[in-house]
């Protein structure tokens, strides 16, 4: 079984901006995988279905960002999930714009809300998928930059990226995470 967890706010007024690569990328899988994710448990909305025989779990926490290893760690208990199969996506602003990264594990560098996810699974040791958003010319800006909307060119640009991240998913439950890092990283 894989859980496999978008990071973002919740949708609606926060639809659309930077920080909610991790929910884009779950809104692609959906539709890809024809999986809804409306079910209500645990501080999050979620679906299940199968990749390759293998049940998945797709996760958007309702927790806000900072907060979203709180509903994470619920899932991964309750459903007694190896934390090595456990898929965290998510925004990076150390990435450039349209690239995605595979890891299979590592620190949170700046990202709030991947300090949480560490902090309440206790550990680095999971996989994840960084969404590159680029930087904001100042550091001062960084607040408005990840939670502004985005439109037009780089809306297309990140749509891009996110529905490569779902497919990134897709070949790391199929062909392992060393064969899906050679193919997208």
């Amino acid at each position: 079984m894989y859980l496999i967890v978008g990071l973002g706010n919740p949708e609606g007024e926060y639809s659309n901006t930077r920080h909610n690569m991790g929910f884009d990328t779950i809104n692609h899988l959906s539709k890809k995988l024809n999986i809804s994710v409306t079910k209500e448990k645990f501080k999050g909305l979620y679906g299940d279905g199968v990749i390759n025989n293998e049940k998945i779990i797709l996760l958007k926490p309702q927790t806000y960002m900072n907060l979203s290893g709180e509903s994470i760690v619920k899932f991964r208990d309750f459903y007694k999930i190896p934390n090595e199969n456990i898929i965290v996506i998510y925004d990076d602003i150390d990435i450039e714009l349209g690239t995605i990264k595979i890891r299979k594990k590592g620190g949170p560098g700046t990202h709030n809300g991947m300090k949480s996810v560490i902090y309440e699974l206790q550990t680095e040791d999971f996989p994840r998928i960084r969404v590159g958003i680029g930087k904001p010319m100042f550091k001062e800006m960084m607040i408005a930059y990840v939670i502004q909307k985005i439109q037009g060119e780089e809306l297309e640009i990140l749509d891009k990226s996110t529905e490569k991240a779902a497919d990134a998913v897709c070949e790391i439950i199929n062909n392992g995470i060393d064969k899906a890092m050679n193919i997208y990283n």
